[in-house]
């Protein structure tokens, strides 16, 4: 077993690239950002999850309210936002790369003549479907942040299909599964030791940060801990989709898990491993307690 220190040295390490990385062209940050980064030492904070693009599905209807969205965003302190309108499922048919891709440059226009200092990137919220491997090969379904790196995976609400050949058969084609809310759904959330064995395989999990909070209710709040404790979860995101009551909370977040984790474990998963995703680095496990120690 690594000692503590050896294994944080280890995360540091990978993340030296993105830490090198140029900046992003986003003048007149605001004090909410600037705190944030100063005090985690990174250039940007991401937000990995979010639904921000108007007209588009569940989240805001026109361009006055994603402008309100993208405000509350910077206000909270994020400084860069994976757009992830849904696809697949419902929304068969719709919301396809280009079409994504046309409403990011759009958007990006209209944050920079309105001085709203969010810099936005292509994704989607991908419904589990047999054939997002050919549809990826189609430029029909996108990949977080448009790098082929990874994708945001969402499951049924309504029954569990695993994840598990359809993450054997993306790994061929160099793409890593990223699942979306799994705390969200009933029969995770009360069944949580099954997603550890996913995660063993190499699945990566995305915890709502209004999750951890209570927002969604009691079991789902039980779940996200569940597994932030064991050290499984990735990355945690807003899936903010208004101003209220979905809204970005990602603060509310990394207060939270730093008062019962430890900085350590808030920056790892709120920013570290978003900002990593967003590159196409390689990111980990959250470092929960037994983070080093390997799953139990």
């Amino acid at each position: 077993m690594n000692p503590p220190e050896a294994c944080d040295r280890t995360v540091l390490l990978d993340l030296d690239v993105a830490r090198n990385a140029p900046p992003a062209e986003m003048p007149n940050l605001t004090d909410s950002q600037r705190r944030r980064l100063e005090r985690f030492g990174l250039l940007e904070s991401v937000d990995i999850h979010c639904h921000c693009l108007p007209g588009l599905d569940d989240g805001p209807e026109t361009m006055v309210e994603a402008l309100e969205l993208s405000r509350a965003l910077v206000e909270d302190g994020t400084t860069t936002v994976l757009a992830t309108p849904h696809q697949l499922g419902r929304f068969d048919g719709r919301n396809e790369s280009g079409e994504i891709r046309r409403k990011v440059g759009e958007m990006t226009a209209v944050l920079k003549d309105e001085g709203i200092p969010l810099r936005i990137l292509p994704g989607g919220d991908v419904r589990i479907d047999e054939r997002i491997p050919s549809l990826i090969e189609q430029d029909r379904v996108m990949t977080v942040a448009d790098s082929g790196k990874y994708l945001l995976l969402e499951l049924s609400s309504d029954f569990c299909i695993s994840p598990i050949p359809l993450m054997h058969a993306m790994r061929g084609k160099g793409v890593e599964l990223i699942l979306t809310h799994p705390e969200r759904y009933v029969y995770l959330a009360k069944e949580p030791q099954k997603v550890i064995g996913w995660v063993q395989e190499g699945l990566h999990l995305q915890v709502t940060a209004d999750s951890l909070t209570g927002r969604f209710g009691e079991l789902a709040m039980q779940a996200g801990w569940f597994w932030l404790e064991r050290g499984v979860v990735a990355t945690v995101a807003s899936d903010a989709h208004h101003v209220t009551p979905r809204r970005p909370c990602m603060s509310d977040a990394i207060a939270a898990i730093t008062s019962r984790l430890g900085r350590r474990v808030a920056s790892i998963t709120c920013l570290e491993n978003p900002l990593k995703a967003i590159k196409g680095l390689p990111i980990g496990r959250s470092g929960g307690r037994q983070y080093c120690a390997g799953l139990q």
